[in-house]
């Protein structure tokens, strides 16, 4: 039954993802348009996109809209996409919520140990290669267009890209602002084509 994967599946993304949610979506992804097929490619970014611009997490609204998504178009009536949801969201936060609380007791009382200081300099790195994957992951077809089918989607996607990363990098540019903006000018250049 789908319900009983969505806990599973979630359970263990919650558990073995360090750094967030946008670390989560690499994993999150494997698992349900890879391993799955609970979403397409397309469906999947169009939940991604939807959870960054809705306020909260992104790992819990795209576990939130994943599970709602896998079990609507699993041929559940709609109102079970919402328990869908509801168990994927509380799934994904179980894990990591037991386990920080007994991390937090251990880090308090062994903060100055240089162990400690050492594995977490490791963790950042990880985290640093999960978030990256997470960005490579969604550079795809669907999201940036393709050279044959529509050129000019594909220079407008990368030059949108492009002028974001810039100015996130180098001029330290909100994200906030960056995402209207960004979404702005697509809808206006996407409406043009």
């Amino acid at each position: 039954m789908i319900f009983w994967q969505l806990f599973y599946v979630f359970l263990r993304i919650g558990l073995f993802s360090f750094g967030g949610g946008l670390a989560m979506i690499a994993l999150i992804q494997n698992e349900v348009v890879e391993k799955h097929g609970w979403l397409t490619a397309q469906e999947f970014t169009d939940v991604v996109a939807t959870s960054q611009i809705t306020p909260g997490p992104v790992g819990i609204n795209t576990a939130t809209y994943t599970g709602y998504t896998a079990v609507v178009n699993a041929g559940y009536a709609e109102w079970l996409g919402i328990v869908g949801a509801l168990l994927a969201s509380l799934s994904v936060i179980l894990l990591p919520l037991l386990v920080m609380m007994i991390v937090w007791h251990f880090l308090v009382k062994h903060k100055d140990n240089p162990i400690i200081a050492s594995i977490m300099s490791v963790i950042r790195l990880a985290v640093v290669g999960l978030i990256a994957a997470a960005a490579l992951l969604m550079m795809t077809p669907e999201t940036f267009g393709t050279y044959s089918n529509s050129p000019i989607q594909l220079f407008i996607s990368i030059g949108i890209f492009l002028a974001t990363f810039i100015a996130a990098f180098k001029f330290k540019v909100s994200p906030i602002l960056l995402i209207l903006l960004s979404g702005a000018v697509g809808g206006v250049l996407y409406t043009l084509l």
